[in-house]
């Protein structure tokens, strides 16, 4: 069974048992955190939600924050002396999903 959740504005496909690498979250290591923003959850029957599925939650258990990899943003206009050069780095939690609720009575 897989769902797909809704967190920082991005949309993700997860199974229990995996790590994804998500926005920061205002959790320490350890901490189990709850999306409630569940738009599908697929198997072997499938709910989709309009836009959320009622009842339905993902659970995970914060593993670590952490800095994506860094980007550099370069600015020129040609002809024109003009550059910039500027760096980003994101900040990031890994989770570990470890449950999802279909919110559906068995």
């Amino acid at each position: 069974m897989y769902a797909v959740i809704k967190t920082g504005g991005k949309q993700y496909k997860v199974e229990e048992g995996d790590r994804i690498q998500i926005e920061k979250l205002d959790s320490a290591a350890g901490d189990t955190v709850t999306f409630e923003d569940v738009l599908f959850i697929g198997g072997d029957e499938y709910r989709l939600g309009e836009p959320k599925l009622a009842g339905a939650t993902v659970s995970g258990e914060v593993v670590r924050q952490l800095k994506g990899k860094k980007i550099i943003v370069f600015k020129m206009k040609r002809r024109k002396g003009y550059h910039k050069k500027k760096g980003h780095r994101q900040n990031l939690t890994e989770v570990f999903i470890t449950k999802i609720e279909t919110g559906k009575e068995a």
